[in-house]
Formats: C-alpha cells, sequence, structure tokens
C-alpha cells in the first residue's frame, strides 16, 4: 500500500467514510520509538467508536493488512489499534479531551486531514 503517511492517510479516510470527527495525523519520526504516525479521530458515541474502528480493521484486513493489536473495543470510549509504524486512536470526544494526546505529543508535525466528497484528502 506504499508508505507508512499513505497508510495513515487511507486510515483518516475509512474514519471520514464513518463520519469520525477531527481527524488528525502525528508525525512522530524523529521524535519518538513508538511510532511514526498516530491517527487521532473523535466519535460521538461509544458505538460509533467501536463501529469507526471495525471498518477501519475490515477494510485494512481486504488489503492484507492486520493489525498487530488493539485494545478498548469492549467500552468504546478508546480504541488503541497498533499497525506497526501506526498507532490509530479513537476516541469517544470526552475521552479525547481528557488525555489531549495533541498536547502531549505537541512537538510531532501535526497533520489536519479534511476529506471531500470525492475522497480527497485535504490538508489544513
Amino acid at each position: 500500500m506504499g508508505s507508512n503517511l499513505s497508510l495513515a492517510e487511507e486510515i483518516g479516510k475509512l474514519i471520514d467514510a464513518k463520519k469520525g470527527d477531527d481527524i488528525v495525523i502525528l508525525d512522530l519520526r524523529g521524535i519518538s520509538s513508538v511510532a511514526d504516525y498516530f491517527v487521532i479521530a473523535s466519535g460521538n458515541s461509544d458505538r460509533q467508536v467501536v463501529a469507526i474502528a471495525d471498518h477501519v480493521e475490515d477494510e485494512l484486513a481486504k488489503n492484507g493488512i492486520y493489525t498487530k493489536y488493539k485494545d478498548g473495543m469492549k467500552t468504546g470510549r478508546w480504541v488503541v489499534m497498533d499497525y506497526h509504524d501506526i498507532l490509530v486512536h479513537i476516541f469517544h470526544k470526552e475521552e479525547r479531551e481528557y488525555y489531549n494526546l495533541e498536547r502531549l505529543w505537541n512537538d510531532a508535525k501535526k497533520i489536519v486531514l479534511k476529506v471531500d466528497s470525492q475522497g480527497s484528502i485535504h490538508y489544513n
């Protein structure tokens, strides 16, 4: 599927397809050995958070890309999905505000994604 950034962007599109909000990619290269990128997004309910995570997992699996680890599916408050060099964080809005990963990783380059009606990505 190409580079890690391309995969992070594809994950952003998949999140957008399930109406995820505030989709952000944090570029952690050179800052952390945890991952190259975090993809962070919000859902409006526990069910939506789980539905977004399920959609991402199902669609990537169709391309032979499988999560190494995931957690949080039972509660739907904060789902973490590990795709090796990309960690996907799908939060319920309240948890996202509380944990504020963007602030914790404020040294990372922040890429805000907007997906238009044709599925093209635009950066803010």
